[in-house]
Formats: structure tokens, sequence, C-alpha cells
């Protein structure tokens, strides 16, 4: 009999579907969740769970939810495997998956257990905690490099960032430069999470968070807007979005998957956003956008004679 307290769920899962099963498997319960992507290999979700839940109802929890997001249309994922974490302390076998990452030109993200030689670059630790966003995957890492470039030119005064989960953005945003950081999610644990991070990251007095709907704020509009969510709230939030930034503003949205970045963009372009380019990393698209002021958007095309 396996004298550890913990189980390890391991399932290969669709990139689609990655941040729902994600959020999911907190709500059961999760002690920590590692998403692992790499060359020639299914993604795949990795969760630790105490021993207090049983696992043959995890199993089979994870199973239905899975075979619920299929009946939506996601790809089918794997078959869910809960097994005994064997001879090593989960915290040991979550951590050892973060690490330091150089990110852009000047930023290196690493968590407070790694203290890693900065070389000149802006260091940005973050605790995940119980909240999405620890730099490692391709959205973050897209948002995170398009916001470098954006705010080397453009030194917006006031950034707003929805959907911050972990509060990576928002802080890298303060410690780039940005003076004033709005950062908005509407999940208690990420405002927790995102707040803790600022202290940690000594940017209280510039990253302000607040547990509000994105798609309920009421805030004057902002020269940069930032959202890594997924491409279905980046629908829902289209016609907010023109609210939100202000006219000549920069929207950077992440989240994305490859093949949908051109519906997003053309979903954009119907509310006033031109497109000033993307990142692609790991599958995932990061849309920099402008919102063109008013008189612009409603200008008639003239063909040249």
């Amino acid at each position: 009999m396996s004298s550890s307290r913990y189980w390890e769920l391991t399932v290969e899962v669709p990139s689609d579907a990655s941040e729902g099963l994600t959020n999911f498997v907190w709500e059961q319960g999760a002690l920590g969740v590692i998403e692992e992507e790499g060359p020639g290999r299914a993604p795949r979700l990795r969760a630790f769970f105490p021993k207090t839940v049983f696992a043959r109802v995890l199993e089979e929890g994870v199973r239905e939810y899975l075979r619920g997001l299929a009946e939506l249309g996601f790809a089918r994922a794997g078959e869910p495997r809960v097994v005994a974490v064997a001879n090593e302390d989960w915290a040991d076998a979550w951590r050892v998956h973060f690490r330091p990452c150089a990110v852009g030109k000047s930023l290196l993200v690493a968590p407070p257990w790694e203290r890693p030689p900065v070389n000149g670059r802006v260091l940005i630790t973050i605790e995940p905690g119980r909240a999405f966003g620890t730099g490692q995957h391709g959205s973050t890492l897209g948002c995170l490099e398009t916001l470098e470039a954006l705010i080397a030119y453009a030194r917006p005064a006031r950034l707003v960032d929805l959907g911050t989960g972990s509060g990576i953005l928002a802080i890298a945003a303060a410690r780039l430069g940005v003076p004033h950081v709005l950062a908005i999610d509407e999940d208690p644990d990420s405002v927790a999470s995102a707040m803790a991070n600022a202290a940690r990251n000594r940017v209280s007095d510039r990253v302000r968070c607040v547990l509000a709907d994105a798609a309920a704020l009421e805030e004057p509009p902002a020269p940069a807007v930032v959202a890594n969510l997924l491409t279905a709230a980046h629908g829902r939030l289209a016609q907010r979005y023109a609210r939100y930034v202000a006219a000549g503003g920069a929207l950077v949205l992440g989240g994305i998957l490859d093949t949908e970045a051109p519906g997003v963009a053309a979903a954009l372009a119907a509310h006033g956003f031109a497109p000033r380019g993307s990142v692609s990393i790991g599958g995932w698209t990061t849309l920099h956008l402008r919102r063109e002021p008013a008189e612009l958007a409603r200008a008639p095309l003239h063909d040249c004679a």
C-alpha cells in the first residue's frame, strides 16, 4: 500500500480546452496544476490533490467534464489517470516545472523559490498560487513580448489588465514604467494572488487590483488595455473594448489559438480596431490592435487612380 499522501491526475488535453479544465480541477480541490507542452507531444495537464479526494470520483468527474466539452465541439481529450505520487513531495513535483524564463528583450520571469542572475533584465517574481499566469504559457509570453514593445515606444500613462489572473501582465507593465495600472478579475483567488504578487514585486503603489466583471467596468478610456482571455470572451467583450480603449490607444489580446486569430481581428475591426501586429508562440496568437479615431473608422475607402 502506498504511503503517499497525494494523488496526481494526468490527462492529455487539447489547447482550446486546457484553461477550462484547469479551472475545473482547481474547483475540485487541486493543490497545484501544471500545463505541459512539447514538440511532437500532445499538451498534457498534471494536477495534484490531497488523498482526502477520492481518486475514482476525481477521475470520473474529469472524464464527465471532458465528455461535455467534446459534445460542445471541442477536440477530444485523452483518458484521465489518477495515481499516487511516488516517492516525492507533490510540491517539489509541481515546482520543478516553473523555472526562470527570459522573455523578449528585457524581462525575466521567475518563481519566488528561484534567485536567478538577472544580467540586466527586469525581474518579475510570480507565485502562481491558484491563478493563471506563470509566464510559461504561449499566450502569456506573447502578451509580455507585445507589452514590452508597446510600452517602449508609446509610454502609456495608464493600462488596464482585464482578467489579470496572477497579475503577471499588470506587474510587468508597472515594472516597465507604466505609472498607473488597473488589474481586473472576477475571481477572488486571482485578485488575492495578483495583490500578493504586486507586493512581492514592490509595485503595489502602481498596480490597483479590483474584483470586478470585465464586461461591466466603469472607468475612463485608457491608452492601453490588455486582455489575456479565451477567444469566446473576446467576442463577448468586443463592443466593450471600444469603450475601454481611448482613441488612438492600443489593445493587446492574448489567449487566441492561431487558427482563431483572423476571426478575432475581423470582429474587432467592426468596432474600430485596426491591426498593428501579432505574435505567435506555441500555437497561441497575441494580437496588437489600435483603436482608430471615430472619424477615421467611419471614413470611406477611395481607390487610387
